[in-house]
């Protein structure tokens, strides 16, 4: 059952909840900033070579060792999201406010943004890349891998972070998050691009002016995180009293 709760502008404006939103900014900069970057430093490096399989390994250990410490920054002060689908599959568990993963979309919007205009800065200009599925995948085929991987993301948040039943297990869940995030970018990056993560593509879109297929980069981990939320919310938390503050993961 969804657990969805609205929330109140008393709570998404109190301090706790402006020092949230600050959070996920700086930490979904820095995430986007160091993954990006590794994309254009690989363009750089090889005069703009077509990604080959070291490259792509390269990509996926960047953001996975990028999104491992992003979360542990921000796990103690907005639960570590930096990624609207991450937001989106909490709500749906009542982990979070409606009102309030709304200001931590806005957020993490701006901090990709903002990380991209950084990038296009520092390197004097260089093209910023963005995600697309790759020549022979159909729209539909990348937008199903978009809603696996990011199910899996999702799924793994749950089971090692949102759990109450979690334990020790807390300690490790930002390595686990990362772990799965490098895994799935090496699973599907040459087919979908592996985003899982709508701010992660939004903000590349936005400032190389290039939106093709960036629908495909919110609706399939929109899919897949509502999805996840849903199982592992139902299924293996059950019934719990929702807990929509900055002092938890979510």
């Amino acid at each position: 059952m969804v657990k969805i709760t609205f929330g109140s502008i008393g709570d998404s404006f109190s301090v706790g909840s402006i020092k949230s939103y600050l959070s996920e900014f700086i930490a979904t900069l820095l995430f986007v900033f160091a993954g990006v970057g590794s994309a254009i430093a690989f363009s750089k490096l090889t005069s703009d070579a077509a990604l080959d399989p070291a490259g792509l390994v390269a990509v996926a250990v960047a953001h996975g060792l990028a999104l491992f410490v992003g979360v542990a920054i921000a796990a103690n002060i907005s639960g570590g999201h930096l990624n609207p689908a991450v937001t989106f599959g909490l709500a749906i568990g009542g982990h979070i406010t409606v009102l309030t993963g709304f200001f931590y979309w806005i957020a993490q919007l701006l901090g990709s943004i903002v990380a991209c205009l950084l990038l296009k800065f520092v390197t004097n200009g260089k093209a910023i890349p963005t995600h697309g599925v790759a020549v022979g995948v159909s729209p539909f085929a990348g937008l199903v891998m978009e809603i696996i991987i990011t199910f899996a993301l999702v799924y793994t948040v749950y089971a090692t972070a949102a759990d109450p039943k979690k334990g020790s297990l807390g300690t490790i869940a930002p390595i686990a998050i990362g772990f799965i995030v490098g895994a799935n970018i090496l699973a599907a990056g040459p087919f979908s691009g592996g985003s899982m993560n709508p701010a992660r593509s939004f903000g590349p879109a936005l400032v190389s002016g290039n939106f093709a297929y960036n629908w495909i980069y919110w609706v399939g981990p929109l899919i897949g995180g509502g999805l996840a939320g849903l199982v592992y919310g139902d299924i293996f938390i059950g019934s719990h009293a929702p807990i929509p503050t900055s002092e938890e993961y979510a």
